[in-house]
C-alpha cells in the first residue's frame, strides 16, 4: 500500500512539473518573425552590423559598390518577391581581405534580414 501511494504521489508530482514547464514556454517571446525565419535583436548583431544599419536608414555614404544593388534571393531562402524587391548591403568583416560574408538584405518594406554565412542562412532583424 505504502509502495502504490509513493508512486501515486510521484506521478502527481510529476505532472505539476510538467505543467510548470509547459506554462513557461507558453510565455516565451517567438523567435520567428513575420518572415516565417528565426529573429536576432540588432543590438545582439556586430558593432559593424549596427553601424551598417545606421547607414543604410541614413542612406549612405557605402563602402562598397555593391552596396544597395538588388538582391535576386536565387536562394529563395527570404519570403518570395517581384525580383527588385530586396537590396544587399556590405557588413564590414574586421581582418577580412575581402567583403567578408556578412550581410544586411532589406525589403522595400524596409524589413532587414542579417546573413553571416554568405546567404546560406538569414535571420529577420528586431530593431
Amino acid at each position: 500500500m505504502r509502495r502504490i501511494l509513493v508512486a501515486v504521489l510521484g506521478a502527481i508530482l510529476l505532472l505539476a512539473g510538467c505543467s510548470g514547464a509547459t506554462s513557461t514556454t507558453s510565455n516565451a517571446q517567438s523567435t520567428v518573425g513575420s518572415s516565417g525565419l528565426p529573429t536576432v535583436a540588432l543590438t545582439d548583431l556586430p558593432p559593424q552590423a549596427q553601424q551598417t544599419y545606421e547607414l543604410v536608414e541614413a542612406g549612405g555614404p557605402f563602402a562598397y559598390r555593391q552596396d544597395g544593388q538588388v538582391f535576386g534571393n536565387r536562394e529563395r531562402l527570404l519570403p518570395p518577391q517581384e525580383y527588385g524587391w530586396y537590396r544587399e548591403y556590405t557588413i564590414p568583416t574586421p581582418g577580412s581581405p575581402d567583403r567578408g560574408a556578412a550581410r544586411f538584405v532589406v525589403g522595400e518594406d524596409e524589413t532587414f534580414f542579417y546573413t553571416d554565412d554568405h546567404y546560406a542562412s538569414f535571420s529577420e532583424v528586431i530593431v
